[in-house]
């Protein structure tokens, strides 16, 4: 039996990852955990939460892409230093660990899909505490770990812009967008059964891209109000 530690089980896809384990018909072990039971950025508690566990998968994320631009070291602590955290207690507890993470660690100008090798170019405060919890989660545990970029998360346990846009389609006759951004909505209920599959298949340790397919546009900051962070990673 496997013992699993889902770490931010409160948020979309953790709750999504919850459901899927219990649903599973392999024989997992779970312990779900969100920040008022574990607090990351304390490293004696994640050495602590580690401890006994086989495989640990960090949904846990400072999300809020704009205020992240004047609360970076914030959102440093929680994104980078709290994966940190959890990759050296994953390191003295013998366990492998799956990050989760986002496009976000890329400049974004790319008019095809980017490769799992890509060099990483974040623009924003997020990207770039993203892109140092991928650093931290690779240096403590380099082979023993999964990191797993996705983007534009949306579901049913939580606020996203599919609903704020289907909210706001309800409301009003037109809304005024411009057509600046083109990504992959991706249903957390799919990259939940995807990160299952890439574990329990014992998939070898690196970067992977889970997104789902085809894409769409988005104009974030272009109607009257503003549209939730599309990343949940």
């Amino acid at each position: 039996m496997s013992r699993w530690l889902v770490v931010g089980c409160d948020g979309m896809l953790g709750q999504d990852l919850v459901a899927a384990l219990g649903e599973s018909p392999g024989a997992h072990e779970v312990t779900a955990v969100d920040r008022d039971v574990l607090d990351i950025i304390d490293p004696e508690a994640c050495l602590a939460a580690v401890a006994d566990h086989d495989i640990v998968v960090n949904v846990a994320a400072w999300t809020a892409v704009d205020e992240a631009e004047t609360h970076e070291a914030q959102a440093f602590a929680v994104n980078a230093v709290g994966a940190a955290n959890l990759a050296r207690a994953c390191a003295v507890a013998g366990a492998q660990m799956l990050q989760v993470s986002t496009d976000y660690v890329f400049a974004g100008d790319a008019t095809s899909p980017y490769d799992e090798d890509a060099p990483l170019a974040p623009r924003s405060a997020y990207g770039r505490t993203k892109a140092a919890g991928e650093w931290a989660v690779r240096t403590y545990l380099p082979s023993a770990s999964w990191v797993v970029r996705t983007a534009w998360l949306y579901g049913a346990h939580g606020p996203n812009f599919v609903k704020t846009m289907a909210r706001l389609a309800a409301e009003r006759e037109t809304v005024s967008v411009v057509d600046d951004q083109r990504g992959q909505p991706t249903w957390t209920v799919d990259l939940a059964a995807a990160i299952l599959r890439l574990v329990t298949a014992e998939a070898p340790f690196g970067t992977y891209h889970g997104t789902s397919s085809g894409d769409g546009s988005c104009a974030i900051g272009q109607l009257a109000e503003p549209l939730p962070a599309p990343m949940e990673s």
